[in-house]
């Protein structure tokens, strides 16, 4: 007597049974995809970027106390009385060089590479559980650049005496930081999908 397939059912080895069931997509339990966190995995742990959002808020707000309680990036005739490179030493200028420094280097680098996503991914995450799923490495990359360009900006205009300019531009890219680290809502993120979606980058 020859066995029969039940109605509905695909055979073995056929299409019907190798695909959906065996093959979860990425981020779904059971797959060993990007959720696995592999070397050659496309995303991050989405964890990591608010961590260093952390860090580089509580940064920032200490820039921008500096900023205000000194004074010397709010005084007119004190900025004018100064060169741009005096401007530049003083310690709220100082502070927001490196986080600068710290923006270009998650922008061109990579959010992975970042000092304070490789801190995350060496010493935080081997501590927590595994994340239930990866986000794409592109649009935090992204979201460092733009905080590169408001921090750089601000310590342009005040290098050329603008009142202002250093504590407004620190507070700026505070709040940015603040709502990723609390809420993980990244405004640079938002951006760059904003930008995705018009085409204007790739």
């Amino acid at each position: 007597m020859s066995s029969s397939t039940a109605p509905g059912s695909a055979a073995p080895g056929s299409a019907a049974s190798g695909s959906a069931a065996a093959d979860p997509r990425p981020g779904e339990p059971g797959s060993a995809g990007p959720r696995a966190g592999g070397p050659g995995s496309a995303g991050v742990d989405p964890r990591g970027p608010r961590f260093a959002a952390g860090i580089t808020a509580a940064l920032l707000l200490v820039d921008v106390a500096l900023a205000l309680l000194t004074g010397s990036a709010t005084d007119g005739a004190a900025l004018a009385a100064r060169s741009p490179l005096e401007r530049l030493a003083e310690p709220a200028s100082l502070l927001l060089l490196v986080l600068f420094a710290l923006f270009v280097w998650g922008a061109s680098a990579g959010v992975r590479r970042h000092p304070f996503g490789l801190l995350f991914a060496r010493v935080i995450r081997p501590r927590l559980a595994p994340p239930e799923e990866l986000e794409p490495a592109e649009p935090p990359t992204f979201a460092q650049g733009v905080g590169a360009f408001v921090a750089g900006a601000g310590l342009v205009l005040h290098a050329f005496g603008v009142p202002w300019a250093l504590p407004i531009a620190a507070a700026a890219a505070f709040i940015a930081a603040f709502l990723n680290a609390v809420f993980a809502f990244c405004l640079g993120c938002e951006l760059y999908l904003i930008l995705r979606r018009a085409r204007l980058i790739r």
